[in-house]
């Protein structure tokens, strides 16, 4: 178990975890009507900050989302007082999209649109020396950096982890949910049965976590868990499989009675409430009320997942279960109690859930108090690599046995694909790194050659690399580029999430296990060592397909992956 230091939370409704407490306990929503906002042509609801608002958080030459950032971190490092300059503090920032409003900006060279980048100007700025991670894992992108951090401190490879998740809304990331039909025209309302859609919103939130303890009562992440669908790579199962398996995972040694609600990701979609609440009530968890956090913030996407922690985290230190914002009548088929108003409690513990495109659902349970951790204490887990499989622009390596190709380049993907899958259409609607991690991982469990194609929740599938879905983005990006002919497209906008990647192997294997994406400034094949080496602290976690996939253009890319077995 690992603890929590500090958090903070800067977004429309305040510059603190407690401004925001108050608020949200007051009932204001900072969700409102924007007309011609941000280059989206007509009217939307969103969770926006002002003009003013970015002047008081100052820039200095960053982006939105970096202001954000680092406002929110420097608050959570005052109160934590922790070396940041020390190797052994780590940077996890949780975003989807980064900058993305530069990307087509002249002003801007385009590595600064990356993630990436904005991870490393943020450390830079702060003088943490440590290699900056990325998490950009969809909309769970939040808990899966929480849960990650959370097994860096256990492996003892670093002392402290911050966490800090941040959004910055744009005319790309507006115009794709509309593309999806997915955006309520009014203030979205959770888990209700005229819910409609979701509003997007705008925040930073940071958690400072850490191996040492503290006397007394203190906050601790007890547990988290990632899972996948493996349904769909926009829509959730029907019988909430992957997000029931998250649940009961986390609150296997759980006290349920001390768990005062689960706050969830309640987007207010159709989809997305109903499949939450079946996948609670199938977890036995029925009885504890529910809380959703969208109808005060918005979904803010990789900022959500902290946000949402911190000022759970907060409220139970206030005694106080949360009203859910927007919610009247319930409108799902699982038996679940949505709050109506804010409710006193006296216990100490509570479940953050989140689900996202790609497939994923991650859980943790949190929990205040003291605790014995006499009997805690991380045993390295031994692992080895079975099989490996090299891919470029122009050479195929399957442990160590070249593959003769008559092309190169894109061509030679769909080259592979003819002769040695050629029964999977859905390869040709794939993005380019869909398509290279799609053909790396064919060939390399043609390698393992075991039984293919049944259900197994015992395999992760954790990639790393630099330029994500870049390609996938300045593709999406020529739909919505002439305002005369804005057509924005829902299929090419799905690839824009670098995780894609691994839904797509999920789905085709149906992979159940944990799936997450990484990105690093460069290649360093140590941290990618130790980001794959997180995913065996999960105990049901017996192999990993994992390693480095980036895609610089269609003649430049490169796929370095293995199959590592737990001994």
């Amino acid at each position: 178990m690992i603890t929590v230091l500090s958090h903070n939370i800067t977004s429309p409704l305040g510059t603190t975890t407690a401004a925001n407490y108050e608020t949200v306990l007051s009932g204001r929503t900072s969700i409102r009507q924007w007309h011609e906002e941000k280059g989206v042509p007509g009217d939307f609801y969103a969770s926006l900050f002002s003009s003013s608002d970015y002047k008081e958080l100052s820039d200095n030459g960053f982006s939105r989302l970096e202001q954000m950032a680092l406002s929110s971190i420097r608050k959570a490092i005052a109160e934590a007082n922790i070396d940041v300059k020390d190797s052994r503090t780590l940077l996890i920032l949780t975003t989807t999209k980064g900058n993305v409003e530069w990307l087509g900006n002249e002003e801007h060279p385009i590595e600064r649109t990356l993630p990436s980048s904005s991870a490393q100007t943020i450390a830079k700025e702060l003088g943490i020396t440590a290699t900056p991670i990325v998490v950009d894992n969809a909309c769970i992108s939040g808990l899966s950096a929480i849960i990650t951090a959370c097994r860096m401190l256990e492996m003892g490879l670093y002392d402290n982890a911050i966490v800090c998740g941040a959004e910055s809304q744009s005319k790309f990331i507006i115009s794709g949910f509309q593309s999806l039909k997915a955006m309520s025209p009014q203030p979205c309302r959770p888990f209700d049965i005229e819910r409609n859609g979701l509003n997007l919103g705008e925040a930073a939130a940071t958690l400072i976590l850490s191996r040492k303890t503290k006397p007394g009562k203190e906050w601790r992440i007890i547990n988290g868990c990632t899972r996948n669908d493996a349904f769909h790579l926009s829509a959730p199962s029907k019988n909430g499989e992957g997000a029931r398996q998250a649940l009961t995972r986390c609150t296997l040694n759980a006290n349920k009675d001390d768990i005062a609600f689960i706050s969830t990701h309640g987007t207010a979609t159709l989809f997305n409430d109903q499949m939450e609440s079946v996948a609670i009530e199938r977890a036995g968890l029925n009885s504890i009320p529910v809380v959703g956090y969208k109808g005060y913030y918005g979904h803010t996407m990789g900022a959500c997942g902290v946000l949402e922690t911190a000022l759970s985290m907060y409220c139970i230190d206030n005694n106080t279960i949360p009203a859910t914002k927007g919610f009247s009548e319930i409108g799902v088929s699982g038996k679940i109690h949505v709050t109506t108003e804010n409710e006193p409690t006296i216990k100490k513990s509570f479940i953050k859930m989140l689900s996202g495109f790609g497939g994923c659902n991650a859980t943790i349970l949190a929990s205040k108090g003291p605790y014995d951790t006499s009997n805690e204490q991380y045993k390295p887990v031994k692992t080895k690599a079975t099989h490996h499989i090299h891919i470029t622009n122009n050479l195929i390596e399957v442990d160590g046995n070249t593959l003769q190709v008559q092309t190169t380049g894109k061509p030679m993907l769909t080259e592979l694909y003819k002769s040695h899958v050629g029964n999977y259409p859905k390869f040709y609607k794939m993005d380019l790194l869909s398509r290279l991690g799609f053909i790396a991982t064919e060939l390399l469990l043609s390698a393992e050659d075991k039984e293919r194609f049944t259900e197994a929740n015992d395999r992760a599938v954790i990639l790393v690399g630099h330029h994500g879905s870049l390609l996938a983005d300045i593709n999406y990006l020529q739909s919505i580029k002439n305002p005369n002919d804005y057509f924005p497209s829902p299929e090419r906008f799905v690839y824009t999430l670098p995780n894609i990647v691994t839904g797509e192997i999920a789905i085709r294997n149906k992979y159940h296990g944990e799936t997450g994406f990484y990105l690093l400034d460069e290649r360093n094949d140590e941290v990618i060592n130790n980001i794959i080496s997180t995913a065996f602290i999960d105990s049901k976690t017996k192999s990993v397909i994992g390693g480095w996939i980036d895609c610089t253009d269609n003649d430049n890319f490169e796929a370095d992956l293995n199959i590592i077995e737990r001994i």
